[in-house]
């Protein structure tokens, strides 16, 4: 528990110096850095977590992966927590340059890839964290990360639930969500239809704000 916190204060401290999310909320807000850098610390907490319980869902399920592919990274705030824990080469799909450019300067050693290049069948771990409900095609990118795990990898797969209570705390927050085109339960059922699905969590129980679930080859 110290370690994760020591780990978010100081990411949060880099956030804020570099990014001005006050001044350029609307060019931010579709990412995740304005909830990183919330001034409300438990709404921050949450979305910090979210990655933390992420990367241990898919430890438990595929230790020791060689290649890590995250899909919609924003600022690379996942291959942040991955350096620290794993040795796996991080590659990244993004294509807000901003964000993109932010994450290099401080992951160098990240490869900036897309769906197109990124080697079939490669990745032991293949992450989509709060990304997916952003576009209108989410069965063709379905299909696309699928081709893109190894025959042993996971796919990690997170999303808001858009249900009443993540709705109240949304506005709370100050977010509109008017970026987001579906909820994770509906991208969960058409992941049924290409990944079987091995396990699951919440970030707190009984409040589900977010479903995070593990999914391998069908």
């Amino acid at each position: 528990m110290l370690s994760t916190l020591k780990h978010i204060q100081s990411r949060r401290a880099d956030l804020t110096q570099h990014i001005d999310v006050e001044k350029s909320f609307e060019l931010w807000e579709e990412s995740c850095v304005p909830s990183y850098c919330h001034s409300n610390w438990m709404a921050a907490y949450v979305s910090w977590q979210r990655l933390f319980r992420c990367v241990a869902l898919a430890k438990r399920n595929r230790p020791n992966p060689t290649r890590v592919l995250d899909f919609g990274s924003s600022v690379g705030e996942l291959g942040q927590i991955l350096r620290e824990q794993q040795s796996a080469e991080y590659h990244f799909i993004e294509q807000d340059e901003n964000a993109a450019k932010y994450l290099k300067s401080r992951l160098p050693q990240a490869h900036h890839t897309t769906l197109a290049d990124a080697a079939d069948g490669s990745y032991d771990w293949v992450f989509a964290i709060d990304s997916l409900e952003h576009n209108e095609n989410v069965t063709e990118l379905l299909e696309q990360l699928a081709t893109k795990l190894s025959p042993q990898g996971i796919f990690v797969l997170s999303g808001p639930t858009e249900n009443r209570l993540y709705q109240l705390g949304r506005r709370i927050a100050g977010f509109s969500g008017a970026y987001h085109t579906t909820n994770i339960y509906d991208i969960e059922s058409k992941a049924c239809r290409l990944f079987r699905r091995v396990d699951g969590a919440t970030i707190f129980p009984g409040l589900n704000f977010f479903s995070l679930t593990v999914w391998t080859h069908a």
